[in-house]
């Protein structure tokens, strides 16, 4: 059975790649167009869950070589505006990522396959056999995250010194995680549908499967997958 799924991945990965080829997508390792996020959005807080171990492979993720968070300019401006609005009503923003890495998917692809692996399971996809994750849709092997206008995030709540309780966390894999589920707390659903209507209301657009997930609507780079690092020097064009 595992030698069959492992097949169909590889023959889905190669389709993709031809549609990609044909639909006139390209990679680019031009980052001028991006931005520190730390600098853009300075109220934000940053744990950039593929620097660390704590994510669903349990490694360091490749093309994470600092623990920053980088996006465009068009990106990181509605950010601020998102960031500036909900402070005033006593959050601040907390990013899980923002642009990641084409090698950062190519990692993920390559773990994805090995279904040995399964450290993380009790985390973040008890649902789930790990060899059903790629043709669910959970791991894909290309992310709009690498267009560099998406970010995963939530709210951390000022007067209590923590984040906002969203009824799951982030990136676990399951209904929990869409954002209409209903089967946690009003409180709950109410805090996922502040952050929400924050980002609506500031140009981003949801992602059905993830409450935490959200792409600037008018993305600068619809059809360009960027393959630059992330690290201080790649934005001081070193």
């Amino acid at each position: 059975m595992k030698k069959l799924l492992s097949l169909i991945v590889l023959i889905c990965v190669f389709c993709s790649a031809c549609a990609f080829a044909a639909g006139g997508i390209v990679f680019s390792d031009d980052a001028s167009d991006f931005v520190l996020l730390s600098e853009a959005v300075p109220d934000a807080i940053l744990e950039i869950r593929y620097y660390s171990t704590y994510n669903f492979v349990g490694d360091r993720i490749d093309g994470y070589e600092e623990p920053l968070a980088f996006l465009t300019r068009d990106a990181a401006s509605a950010l601020k505006e998102v960031s500036d609005d909900l402070m005033q009503k006593g959050y601040r923003l907390k990013i899980y990522d923002a642009y990641r890495p084409q090698m950062a998917v190519t990692h993920f692809m390559r773990w994805a396959l090995d279904f040995e692996d399964t450290r993380m399971k009790p985390y973040f996809y008890p649902e789930f056999e790990k060899d059903v994750l790629f043709p669910l849709g959970y791991i894909a092997e290309h992310s709009g995250h690498s267009r560099g206008s998406t970010v995963d995030l939530t709210l951390f709540d000022m007067s209590t010194g923590k984040e906002v309780d969203m009824g799951g966390t982030f990136d676990y894999f399951g209904l929990l995680s869409h954002p209409d589920y209903k089967g946690i707390t009003q409180e709950q659903y109410a805090n996922r549908m502040i952050l929400r209507e924050a980002m609506l209301a500031h140009g981003f657009k949801p992602l059905s499967e993830e409450w935490w997930h959200f792409t600037l609507k008018n993305e600068p780079y619809p059809n360009t997958y960027f393959t630059f690092p992330i690290n201080s020097s790649v934005l001081a064009g070193e």
